[in-house]
Protein backbone atom coordinates (compact mmCIF):
# COMPACT_ATOMS: atom_id res chain seq x y z
CA UNK A 1 0.00 0.00 0.00
CA UNK A 2 1.03 3.62 -0.47
CA UNK A 3 2.67 5.20 2.54
CA UNK A 4 0.31 7.54 4.38
CA UNK A 5 2.65 8.87 7.04
CA UNK A 6 6.22 8.89 5.79
CA UNK A 7 6.59 10.82 2.53
CA UNK A 8 8.56 9.71 -0.45
CA UNK A 9 11.56 11.78 -1.50
CA UNK A 10 11.82 13.01 -5.08
CA UNK A 11 15.28 14.19 -6.09
CA UNK A 12 14.90 16.55 -9.02
CA UNK A 13 14.67 20.17 -10.09
CA UNK A 14 12.00 22.65 -11.10
CA UNK A 15 13.27 23.02 -14.66
CA UNK A 16 13.81 19.31 -15.35
CA UNK A 17 11.59 17.74 -18.02
CA UNK A 18 11.51 14.30 -16.45
CA UNK A 19 11.20 15.59 -12.90
CA UNK A 20 8.11 17.46 -14.06
CA UNK A 21 6.62 14.24 -15.37
CA UNK A 22 7.15 12.42 -12.06
CA UNK A 23 6.03 15.39 -9.96
CA UNK A 24 2.76 15.72 -11.86
CA UNK A 25 2.04 12.06 -11.30
CA UNK A 26 2.67 12.27 -7.55
CA UNK A 27 0.47 15.35 -7.22
CA UNK A 28 -2.40 13.97 -9.28
CA UNK A 29 -2.40 10.72 -7.31
CA UNK A 30 -2.24 12.45 -3.94
CA UNK A 31 1.02 10.76 -2.95
CA UNK A 32 2.84 12.43 -0.07
CA UNK A 33 6.35 13.42 -1.10
CA UNK A 34 9.05 15.98 -0.50
CA UNK A 35 11.19 17.27 -3.35
CA UNK A 36 14.90 17.73 -2.80
CA UNK A 37 17.36 19.35 -5.20
CA UNK A 38 20.08 17.17 -6.69
CA UNK A 39 22.62 19.57 -5.14
CA UNK A 40 21.66 18.24 -1.69
CA UNK A 41 24.60 16.37 -0.09
CA UNK A 42 22.49 13.22 0.29
CA UNK A 43 22.20 12.91 -3.48
CA UNK A 44 25.96 12.68 -3.99
CA UNK A 45 26.61 10.67 -0.84
CA UNK A 46 23.82 8.10 -0.95
CA UNK A 47 21.87 8.23 -4.21
CA UNK A 48 24.55 8.53 -6.91
CA UNK A 49 26.42 5.38 -5.77
CA UNK A 50 23.19 3.41 -6.15
CA UNK A 51 22.17 4.68 -9.61
CA UNK A 52 25.63 4.91 -11.12
CA UNK A 53 25.16 8.15 -13.06
CA UNK A 54 24.18 11.76 -12.52
CA UNK A 55 20.56 11.73 -13.62
CA UNK A 56 17.19 12.88 -12.30
CA UNK A 57 14.54 12.30 -11.17
CA UNK A 58 15.17 9.70 -8.51
CA UNK A 59 12.54 8.51 -6.05
CA UNK A 60 13.53 7.22 -2.63
CA UNK A 61 10.85 5.23 -0.84
CA UNK A 62 10.28 5.41 2.92
CA UNK A 63 12.04 2.04 3.30
CA UNK A 64 15.12 3.24 1.38
CA UNK A 65 14.46 1.77 -2.07
CA UNK A 66 15.87 3.95 -4.86
CA UNK A 67 14.04 4.14 -8.18
CA UNK A 68 15.30 6.10 -11.17
CA UNK A 69 13.38 6.82 -14.41
CA UNK A 70 9.84 8.09 -14.68
CA UNK A 71 8.48 4.86 -16.16
CA UNK A 72 9.83 2.82 -13.26
CA UNK A 73 8.59 5.39 -10.73
CA UNK A 74 5.09 5.43 -12.20
CA UNK A 75 4.96 1.64 -12.55
CA UNK A 76 6.05 1.27 -8.92
CA UNK A 77 2.98 3.16 -7.74
CA UNK A 78 0.62 1.68 -10.35
CA UNK A 79 1.42 -1.80 -9.01
CA UNK A 80 0.27 -0.72 -5.55
CA UNK A 81 -3.00 0.85 -6.65
CA UNK A 82 -3.63 4.56 -7.18
CA UNK A 83 -6.78 6.71 -7.47
CA UNK A 84 -6.38 7.27 -11.22
CA UNK A 85 -4.57 4.38 -12.96
CA UNK A 86 -2.74 5.69 -16.02
CA UNK A 87 -2.66 2.65 -18.30
CA UNK A 88 -5.88 2.08 -20.27
CA UNK A 89 -7.16 -1.46 -19.99
CA UNK A 90 -8.07 -1.69 -23.67
CA UNK A 91 -5.54 -2.30 -26.46
CA UNK A 92 -5.99 0.64 -28.86
CA UNK A 93 -6.03 3.24 -26.13
CA UNK A 94 -3.06 1.65 -24.37
CA UNK A 95 -0.95 1.52 -27.54
CA UNK A 96 -1.84 5.09 -28.49
CA UNK A 97 -1.06 6.28 -24.96
CA UNK A 98 2.39 4.68 -25.07
CA UNK A 99 3.14 6.26 -28.45
CA UNK A 100 2.13 9.70 -27.18
CA UNK A 101 4.29 9.15 -24.10
CA UNK A 102 7.21 8.41 -26.42
CA UNK A 103 6.48 11.55 -28.41
CA UNK A 104 6.56 13.75 -25.35
CA UNK A 105 9.44 12.03 -23.57
CA UNK A 106 11.74 11.62 -26.57
CA UNK A 107 10.65 13.26 -29.82
CA UNK A 108 9.76 16.58 -28.21
CA UNK A 109 13.21 16.98 -26.70
CA UNK A 110 14.13 18.97 -29.81
CA UNK A 111 11.23 21.38 -29.18
CA UNK A 112 11.99 21.74 -25.49
CA UNK A 113 15.72 22.22 -25.87
CA UNK A 114 15.47 24.49 -28.91
CA UNK A 115 13.23 26.99 -27.17
CA UNK A 116 15.31 26.86 -23.99
CA UNK A 117 18.77 27.26 -25.48
CA UNK A 118 18.31 28.90 -28.87
CA UNK A 119 16.71 31.80 -26.98
CA UNK A 120 19.10 31.75 -24.07
CA UNK A 121 19.91 35.47 -24.27
CA UNK A 122 16.22 36.38 -24.05
CA UNK A 123 15.73 34.07 -21.04
CA UNK A 124 19.08 34.29 -19.28
CA UNK A 125 17.89 35.60 -15.92
CA UNK A 126 15.10 33.02 -15.69
CA UNK A 127 17.31 30.11 -16.71
CA UNK A 128 20.18 31.11 -14.47
CA UNK A 129 17.87 31.36 -11.48
CA UNK A 130 16.48 27.89 -12.22
CA UNK A 131 19.85 26.21 -12.64
CA UNK A 132 21.45 27.93 -9.65
CA UNK A 133 18.45 26.98 -7.50
CA UNK A 134 18.65 23.37 -8.62
CA UNK A 135 22.39 22.78 -8.78
CA UNK A 136 24.15 25.57 -6.94
CA UNK A 137 26.20 28.48 -8.24
CA UNK A 138 29.35 26.45 -8.84
CA UNK A 139 27.69 23.86 -11.07
CA UNK A 140 25.07 25.99 -12.82
CA UNK A 141 27.23 27.39 -15.60
CA UNK A 142 28.81 24.01 -16.33
CA UNK A 143 25.44 22.28 -16.57
CA UNK A 144 23.92 25.05 -18.70
CA UNK A 145 26.81 24.83 -21.14
CA UNK A 146 26.53 21.06 -21.36
CA UNK A 147 22.79 21.21 -21.97
CA UNK A 148 23.25 23.81 -24.69
CA UNK A 149 25.76 21.54 -26.44
CA UNK A 150 23.14 18.80 -26.86
CA UNK A 151 21.17 20.69 -29.52
CA UNK A 152 22.87 19.25 -32.63
CA UNK A 153 22.49 15.65 -31.40
CA UNK A 154 18.78 16.29 -30.92
CA UNK A 155 18.35 17.47 -34.49
CA UNK A 156 18.34 21.21 -33.84
CA UNK A 157 20.25 23.08 -36.55
CA UNK A 158 19.85 26.12 -38.80
CA UNK A 159 17.66 24.18 -41.23
CA UNK A 160 15.37 22.58 -38.65
CA UNK A 161 14.91 25.44 -36.15
CA UNK A 162 12.06 27.16 -37.99
CA UNK A 163 10.38 23.80 -38.61
CA UNK A 164 10.57 22.94 -34.92
CA UNK A 165 8.83 26.21 -34.08
CA UNK A 166 6.22 25.54 -36.76
CA UNK A 167 5.66 22.10 -35.25
CA UNK A 168 5.19 23.57 -31.77
CA UNK A 169 2.66 26.11 -32.98
CA UNK A 170 0.73 23.46 -34.91
CA UNK A 171 0.76 21.17 -31.87
CA UNK A 172 -0.74 23.97 -29.80
CA UNK A 173 -3.46 24.40 -32.41
CA UNK A 174 -4.58 20.77 -32.45
CA UNK A 175 -4.32 20.42 -28.68
CA UNK A 176 -6.32 23.61 -28.20
CA UNK A 177 -9.17 22.12 -30.22
CA UNK A 178 -8.93 18.86 -28.28
CA UNK A 179 -8.98 20.44 -24.82
CA UNK A 180 -12.03 22.44 -25.80
CA UNK A 181 -13.90 19.13 -25.56
CA UNK A 182 -12.18 17.01 -22.89
CA UNK A 183 -9.79 17.75 -20.00
CA UNK A 184 -7.18 15.09 -20.81
CA UNK A 185 -5.87 13.31 -23.88
CA UNK A 186 -7.96 10.15 -23.54
CA UNK A 187 -10.96 11.56 -21.72
CA UNK A 188 -11.74 12.43 -18.11
CA UNK A 189 -8.52 11.44 -16.34
CA UNK A 190 -4.84 11.58 -17.22
CA UNK A 191 -3.22 8.58 -18.87
CA UNK A 192 0.42 7.75 -19.43
CA UNK A 193 0.03 9.84 -22.60
CA UNK A 194 -0.63 12.98 -20.55
CA UNK A 195 2.35 12.28 -18.33
CA UNK A 196 4.62 11.78 -21.34
CA UNK A 197 3.49 15.03 -22.94
CA UNK A 198 3.55 17.11 -19.76
CA UNK A 199 7.33 16.70 -19.40
CA UNK A 200 8.30 19.11 -22.19
CA UNK A 201 5.03 21.04 -22.12
CA UNK A 202 5.55 22.02 -18.48
CA UNK A 203 9.23 22.13 -17.60
CA UNK A 204 10.43 23.89 -20.75
CA UNK A 205 7.58 25.00 -22.98
CA UNK A 206 5.18 25.91 -20.17
CA UNK A 207 7.70 27.71 -17.92
CA UNK A 208 10.51 29.22 -19.97
CA UNK A 209 9.46 32.78 -20.94
CA UNK A 210 9.65 32.51 -24.74
CA UNK A 211 7.54 29.38 -25.36
CA UNK A 212 5.29 30.11 -22.37
CA UNK A 213 4.29 33.40 -23.96
CA UNK A 214 3.43 31.65 -27.20
CA UNK A 215 1.34 29.06 -25.37
CA UNK A 216 -0.56 31.62 -23.32
CA UNK A 217 -1.32 33.83 -26.32
CA UNK A 218 -2.22 31.10 -28.81
CA UNK A 219 -3.55 28.22 -26.74
CA UNK A 220 -5.08 29.17 -23.37
CA UNK A 221 -6.77 25.77 -23.04
CA UNK A 222 -3.42 24.04 -23.46
CA UNK A 223 -1.99 26.28 -20.77
CA UNK A 224 -4.90 25.31 -18.52
CA UNK A 225 -4.11 21.64 -19.18
CA UNK A 226 -0.55 22.31 -18.01
CA UNK A 227 -1.95 23.91 -14.85
CA UNK A 228 -4.38 21.01 -14.45
CA UNK A 229 -1.62 18.43 -14.72
CA UNK A 230 0.49 20.16 -12.07
CA UNK A 231 -2.38 20.60 -9.58
CA UNK A 232 -3.34 18.10 -6.88
CA UNK A 233 -6.17 15.79 -7.92
CA UNK A 234 -8.27 16.37 -11.02
CA UNK A 235 -8.60 20.12 -11.66
CA UNK A 236 -11.49 19.95 -14.16
CA UNK A 237 -13.85 22.68 -12.94
CA UNK A 238 -14.60 23.93 -16.46
CA UNK A 239 -15.79 20.47 -17.58
CA UNK A 240 -19.03 20.17 -15.64
CA UNK A 241 -19.99 16.74 -17.00
CA UNK A 242 -16.52 15.17 -16.88
CA UNK A 243 -16.10 11.82 -15.19
CA UNK A 244 -12.68 10.37 -14.27
CA UNK A 245 -12.84 7.74 -17.01
CA UNK A 246 -11.20 7.09 -20.34
CA UNK A 247 -13.21 7.39 -23.56
CA UNK A 248 -15.64 4.43 -23.74
CA UNK A 249 -15.35 1.22 -25.75
CA UNK A 250 -11.63 1.51 -26.59
CA UNK A 251 -12.46 4.40 -28.92
CA UNK A 252 -10.51 7.65 -29.16
CA UNK A 253 -11.94 11.13 -28.73
CA UNK A 254 -12.48 12.46 -32.28
CA UNK A 255 -10.49 15.58 -31.48
CA UNK A 256 -7.46 13.41 -30.68
CA UNK A 257 -7.09 12.23 -34.27
CA UNK A 258 -5.48 15.47 -35.57
CA UNK A 259 -3.06 15.24 -32.62
CA UNK A 260 -2.04 11.73 -33.68
CA UNK A 261 -1.58 12.81 -37.29
CA UNK A 262 0.62 15.66 -36.07
CA UNK A 263 2.71 13.25 -34.02
CA UNK A 264 3.14 10.95 -37.02
CA UNK A 265 4.43 13.84 -39.11
CA UNK A 266 6.94 14.78 -36.42
CA UNK A 267 8.37 11.37 -35.51
CA UNK A 268 8.87 9.91 -38.99
CA UNK A 269 11.18 9.19 -40.74
CA UNK A 270 13.45 9.83 -37.75
CA UNK A 271 12.04 6.97 -35.68
CA UNK A 272 12.26 4.53 -38.60
CA UNK A 273 15.88 5.45 -39.18
CA UNK A 274 16.76 5.16 -35.50
CA UNK A 275 15.21 1.71 -35.26
CA UNK A 276 17.03 0.59 -38.41
CA UNK A 277 20.32 1.86 -36.98
CA UNK A 278 19.67 -0.03 -33.74
CA UNK A 279 18.81 -3.22 -35.64
CA UNK A 280 22.10 -3.05 -37.54
CA UNK A 281 24.07 -2.19 -34.40
CA UNK A 282 22.68 -5.20 -32.54
CA UNK A 283 23.32 -7.46 -35.55
CA UNK A 284 26.93 -6.28 -35.75
CA UNK A 285 27.79 -6.19 -32.04
CA UNK A 286 25.65 -9.11 -30.82
CA UNK A 287 25.39 -7.83 -27.23
CA UNK A 288 24.88 -10.53 -24.62
CA UNK A 289 21.67 -10.77 -22.68
CA UNK A 290 21.70 -8.50 -19.65
CA UNK A 291 24.64 -6.33 -20.71
CA UNK A 292 24.31 -2.54 -20.41
CA UNK A 293 23.28 -0.85 -23.65
CA UNK A 294 26.36 1.40 -23.53
CA UNK A 295 29.89 1.02 -22.13
CA UNK A 296 29.28 3.64 -19.45
CA UNK A 297 25.97 4.33 -17.67
CA UNK A 298 26.32 8.07 -18.31
CA UNK A 299 26.26 7.42 -22.06
CA UNK A 300 22.72 7.09 -23.44
CA UNK A 301 23.42 6.84 -27.19
CA UNK A 302 25.02 4.11 -29.30
CA UNK A 303 25.69 6.26 -32.34
CA UNK A 304 24.45 8.93 -34.74
CA UNK A 305 22.14 8.58 -37.73
CA UNK A 306 21.40 11.00 -40.55
CA UNK A 307 17.67 11.48 -41.06
CA UNK A 308 15.07 14.20 -41.61
CA UNK A 309 12.71 16.31 -39.55
CA UNK A 310 9.89 17.74 -41.64
CA UNK A 311 12.16 17.65 -44.68
CA UNK A 312 15.24 19.17 -43.03
CA UNK A 313 18.35 16.99 -42.82
CA UNK A 314 19.37 16.35 -39.21
CA UNK A 315 21.95 14.13 -37.51
CA UNK A 316 20.56 12.66 -34.31
CA UNK A 317 21.77 10.37 -31.56
CA UNK A 318 20.23 6.92 -31.19
CA UNK A 319 19.16 6.01 -27.65
CA UNK A 320 18.10 2.42 -26.97
CA UNK A 321 15.81 3.89 -24.32
CA UNK A 322 13.34 4.71 -27.10
CA UNK A 323 12.83 0.98 -27.63
CA UNK A 324 12.26 0.52 -23.91
CA UNK A 325 9.35 2.95 -24.22
CA UNK A 326 7.81 1.73 -27.48
CA UNK A 327 8.18 -2.00 -26.98
CA UNK A 328 5.41 -1.74 -24.38
CA UNK A 329 3.10 -0.97 -27.31
CA UNK A 330 4.48 -3.96 -29.22
CA UNK A 331 3.81 -6.20 -26.20
CA UNK A 332 0.14 -5.16 -26.22
CA UNK A 333 -0.22 -5.98 -29.92
CA UNK A 334 1.68 -9.27 -29.65
CA UNK A 335 -0.62 -10.47 -26.86
CA UNK A 336 -3.75 -10.08 -29.00
CA UNK A 337 -5.34 -12.77 -31.19
CA UNK A 338 -4.04 -12.38 -34.78
CA UNK A 339 -7.24 -10.91 -36.21
CA UNK A 340 -7.53 -8.35 -33.41
CA UNK A 341 -3.86 -7.44 -33.72
CA UNK A 342 -4.22 -6.90 -37.47
CA UNK A 343 -7.26 -4.68 -36.94
CA UNK A 344 -5.44 -2.59 -34.34
CA UNK A 345 -2.41 -2.15 -36.60
CA UNK A 346 -4.70 -1.16 -39.48
CA UNK A 347 -6.22 1.53 -37.29
CA UNK A 348 -2.79 2.81 -36.33
CA UNK A 349 -1.85 2.83 -40.00
CA UNK A 350 -4.76 5.17 -40.67
CA UNK A 351 -3.16 7.63 -38.25
CA UNK A 352 0.30 7.09 -39.78
CA UNK A 353 1.56 5.50 -36.57
CA UNK A 354 1.89 1.79 -37.37
CA UNK A 355 5.67 2.20 -37.67
CA UNK A 356 5.83 3.30 -34.03
CA UNK A 357 5.06 -0.24 -32.86
CA UNK A 358 8.42 -2.11 -33.00
CA UNK A 359 7.25 -5.64 -33.75
CA UNK A 360 9.29 -8.65 -34.83
CA UNK A 361 12.63 -8.07 -33.11
CA UNK A 362 14.66 -10.74 -31.34
CA UNK A 363 16.00 -8.23 -28.84
CA UNK A 364 14.56 -5.64 -26.49
CA UNK A 365 15.68 -3.12 -23.89
CA UNK A 366 14.95 -3.60 -20.21
CA UNK A 367 16.01 -1.78 -17.06
CA UNK A 368 18.04 -3.49 -14.34
CA UNK A 369 19.83 -1.76 -11.51
CA UNK A 370 18.48 1.59 -12.74
CA UNK A 371 20.20 1.37 -16.13
CA UNK A 372 19.14 0.12 -19.57
CA UNK A 373 20.26 -3.39 -20.55
CA UNK A 374 19.82 -5.57 -23.63
CA UNK A 375 17.45 -8.51 -23.55
CA UNK A 376 17.93 -11.23 -26.16
CA UNK A 377 15.26 -13.75 -27.19
CA UNK A 378 16.31 -17.35 -26.71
Amino acid sequence: MLSDNIPYTLYGSSHSLYTGKARCYLRNQGIAYVEVASSHPDFAARILPQIGRGIIPVLETPDGQVIQDTVDIIDFFEAQGVPYPVYPGTPLQRVVAVIIEYYGSQAMLKHAMHYRWSYRAEQEAFLRHAFVSGSGEAMAEKIMGRMNSYLPRLGVNEQSAALIEQSFEQLLEVLEAHFAMVPYLLGGRPSIADYGLIGPMFAHLGRDPMPLGIMQRRAPRVHRWVERMTAPGLDVVEYADSRPEFWPDDALPPTLLPVLQHIARDIFPELTDKLAYMDQWVADVQPADGTPVTEKPALRQIGMVSTQFRGAVVDVGVEPYLLFLLQRAAEVVSALPPAQASALMATLDEFGLAGAVPLGRDYSVARAGNIEVWRRSS
